[in-house]
């Protein structure tokens, strides 16, 4: 990723690199796979600060945060 990209565009680009979701965006994990990781602990480094601020996010009902910026993302 970029140094250039604010957190949350690098969060909205960012893909899962391993596992049963692999390959799709952290932004679009379910919850409970979010969850599982938060109880069996994140993975180090910036993969698991990115998967743990999406649990927060989506655990707060913040998604629509994200909305703006992906649509951006996406053009």
């Amino acid at each position: 990723m970029s140094d250039n990209l604010h957190p949350l565009e690098e969060l909205c680009m960012a893909t899962m690199p391993f596992g049963k979701h692999k390959g799709q965006r952290l932004t679009d994990l379910p919850v409970s796979y979010l969850e599982w990781f938060s109880r069996q602990g994140f993975p180090p480094g910036k993969l698991g600060t990115m998967l743990a601020t999406m649990l927060e996010i989506k655990a707060n009902g913040l998604e629509h945060l994200l909305t703006p910026i992906k649509q951006n993302l996406n053009k």
